[in-house]
């Protein structure tokens, strides 16, 4: 674990971002890890990419983390979006409270099991915490009913289900449940 490095992505590295994105959609979880598909994303512009890219490197709107190897390839990465009480959430409702929202959760299936994925939750966490202006209340995520692995992983990290349910768009009756980090007291 020494030998990676754990950082926010800048936005001239929009293509490093594209490439770990996409394999990120060719992963075999990725139909219950992400709601995106190689398909969709690989027909996407550079724009968008480079869009993307400087949204999760600057400003208090998202942090997008990756995880670097020793050999300067990307190997993992976890962005926590920001979503200001009184603005509308993904799923088209109200958000109630400031709060992170942490999405795009992927290590490379070679680096999963040696702390990177919790590398990642802490530098995005702690970004989450310090970030200037409204405070963040909690940092959540939502995980597929059938990605067991992962909830077992935001667990073991501290998050706990929140009950809320969501039922996917076109999901055939599959849900997404929403799991919760309350903002350290003190």
């Amino acid at each position: 674990m020494n030998d990676y490095v754990v950082r926010a992505v800048r936005a001239e590295e929009w293509q490093q971002v594209k490439e770990l994105r996409l394999d990120a959609l060719r992963d075999p979880a990725a139909p219950v890890a992400f709601l995106d598909t190689f398909e969709r994303a690989s027909a996407q512009p550079d724009a968008h990419w480079q869009e993307r890219t400087a949204g999760g490197a600057e400003g208090r709107g998202a942090r997008q983390f990756i995880a670097e190897g020793p050999d300067g390839r990307w190997v993992g990465s976890v962005t926590v979006l920001v979503e200001e009480a009184g603005t509308v959430d993904f799923f088209g409702d109200p958000v109630e409270r400031g709060q992170g929202h942490v999405v795009g959760v992927f290590v490379r299936p070679e680096h999963r099991g040696t702390g990177l994925t919790e590398a990642l939750f802490v530098a995005g966490v702690e970004w989450a915490w310090a970030l200037e202006g409204p405070s963040l209340e909690r940092v959540r995520l939502f995980v597929h009913e059938d990605n067991a692995r992962a909830a077992a992983f935001y667990r073991r990290f501290g998050f706990a289900a929140s009950g809320r349910v969501v039922e996917l768009e076109g999901g055939a009756g599959k849900h997404e449940h929403e799991y919760v980090l309350d903002r350290p007291r003190g």
